[in-house]
């Protein structure tokens, strides 16, 4: 346990921006800094208010002693799927692998480490909605005092086993990768399965419950809640240990986690080096025969080169184009299952007229698509090799055409492939449909070029691991927080428009104004480029 904290407090240290804050002299990466903590805190006020609200609305609803298993389920939901995105990059065919396991540690230790480097810098999160919980909990159920004292060391513990189920699914996926000479791509094929199962999951619980004649105990939010804590033991516990002051349920939380976390590392170990090397590894063809090289302009090569780097990079993959395949997902479902179906499901069958709808196509489109641009994080994955593309007798503003090209060529055919499919299952008119299309690809173009303004202004190239800038940097929040509220905002906008203005002048409306958006950002984006 000593090599452990020995190697999690240096990759703390190594990697801490308020270290980085205290020690750098430069005016311009302080800044960065700032803002970055800034960013931050927002981000934790919105989520410490949602939570808040969250348990506000249950005691609404005479249902506070369901806070400590909601509290439980969701801090163990979003640690199970933020861990999975992580483990590729953090445990696995990252960095400074050859560094670490040059180290006198035994490969577990060196695993292990990079598992509580994962946690810590993930904890933070999920004590903002643990201890914005513990308070709605308290002013209603008004407890003794120590139970808030076990309610705070219980959610360190909360996580730990969800995180641990991830981290093995995630050594699971990367094991049986390497039996394969194109290990990124079936690790990458593996990896969205199982994202996508965790989407359905909800969905298959409940076909389950309706297959056994419970409908009625998933109506009820306290007998669901109650339900999830026999099944899930791990929030029984929790529930226990808060309500009942349990002592031998929070023993058994806290043991059970430690006792995982041994056991997985222990298993994990065995296997890390070889999954590791394998992952750093590429097969050549035997049969390779040298032929003609095809002439393409700089701009079209840095797009391919640019593709390149998405296709190797699992996590790059993963995170970048989930938003393309659930775009397929709904316009496939959508042609399976009609459009008026599948809004009624969103909109829990209100008694309205579907074709109101039809404007906010291309936006429920973009809300998928637009997730996350891979301009938003390709500058700063140059990384180290930045000083090469600088290097290189071509203008910076053709580098970052090239990015942007490149971020076109993987948006707009599943844009297009998402409005087609809404407009034919939704009996949309042709005009409108082709007025909906172009609207599309300039939701993509304005996507492409807001990505490249975040990911030029707040590059970061000092990061030891690609998932520091794909997954948590400054140019990503910043791209896709306003992004994402916008779009939603937006789709509720153009339904209450499309009541009083006819369809087709307001589809040319918003192609003007985000063409002129984009315009404007990619101007931004060029002017940019030439100070990096």
């Amino acid at each position: 346990m000593k090599n452990n904290i020995l190697l999690l407090k240096t990759l703390l240290l190594s990697t801490s921006q308020i270290n980085i804050y205290k020690h750098c002299n430069d005016k311009k990466k302080k800044r960065k800094v700032r803002a970055a903590l800034i960013g931050k805190a927002c981000l934790f006020a919105m989520l410490i208010g949602y939570s808040f609200a969250a348990c506000a609305g249950y005691c609404a609803a005479g249902l506070t002693d369901s806070i400590p298993v909601l509290c439980a389920l969701t801090i163990s939901m979003l640690a199970l799927l933020f861990t999975f995105f992580k483990t590729n990059g953090y445990l696995f065919n990252f960095k400074e692998y050859d560094m670490l396991m040059a180290l006198p540690f035994e490969a577990k230790t060196v695993a292990g480490c990079k598992f509580l480097y994962m946690y810590v810098k993930s904890l933070p999160w999920y004590m903002s909605i643990s201890v914005a919980m513990m308070a709605g909990y308290g002013l209603n159920a008004k407890p003794a005092a120590y139970v808030y004292v076990i309610w705070l060391i219980l959610s360190l513990f909360v996580p730990i086993i969800p995180m641990l189920i991830s981290a093995f699914f995630g050594f699971l996926i990367a094991k049986v990768s390497t039996g394969f000479k194109k290990t990124n791509l079936i690790q990458t094929v593996l990896t969205f399965i199982f994202v996508l199962f965790c989407f359905s999951f909800r969905y298959i619980v409940e076909m389950i419950f309706r297959e056994d004649k419970l409908q009625d105990t998933l109506e009820a939010a306290s007998e669901m809640t109650n339900r999830f804590a026999d099944v899930y033991f791990l929030a029984g516990w929790f529930t226990k240990a808060i309500t009942e002051s349990s002592l031998s349920s929070a023993f058994l939380l806290m043991g059970v986690s430690l006792a995982l976390f041994v056991a997985i590392f222990t298993v994990v170990g065995k296997s890390y080096r070889s999954i590791n090397s394998a992952l750093k590894s590429h097969a050549a063809a035997k049969n390779y025969k040298m032929t003609g090289q095809k002439k393409h302009s700089v701009v079209s090569a840095i797009a391919y080169k640019e593709f390149r780097r998405m296709a190797g990079s699992t996590t790059y993959i993963t995170n970048v184009s989930m938003g393309e395949l659930l775009a397929v997902i709904l316009g496939v479902f959508t042609l399976i299952f009609g459009f008026d179906k599948i809004v009624g499901v969103v909109t829990q069958n209100a008694p309205f007229d579907y074709a109101i709808v039809h404007p906010a196509i291309p936006f429920i489109v973009y809300f998928c698509i637009g997730m996350v641009a891979s301009t938003a994080c390709s500058p700063s994955l140059e990384g180290k090799q930045y000083w090469i593309m600088q290097s290189l007798p071509i203008e910076k503003k053709t580098i970052y055409q090239g990015k942007m090209l490149f971020n076109m060529y993987l948006t707009v055919p599943f844009m297009a492939f998402g409005v087609l499919c809404l407009c034919i299952s939704a009996h949309v008119p042709v005009v409108n449909t082709i007025l909906y299309l172009i609207l599309g690809v300039a939701l993509c173009a304005f996507s492409t070029t807001w990505g490249c303004v975040c990911g030029i202004k707040h590059m970061r190239l000092d990061w030891e691991n690609e998932v520091e800038v794909i997954k948590q940097g400054s140019a990503v929040a910043i791209y896709m927080l306003p992004n994402m509220f916008v779009v939603m905002a937006l789709v509720v906008g153009v339904v209450f428009l499309g009541i009083v203005v006819d369809h087709r002048l307001l589809a040319i409306i918003f192609i003007v104004i985000v063409a002129a958006l984009s315009y404007i950002c990619y101007i931004r984006a060029l002017a940019l480029a030439k100070r990096t």
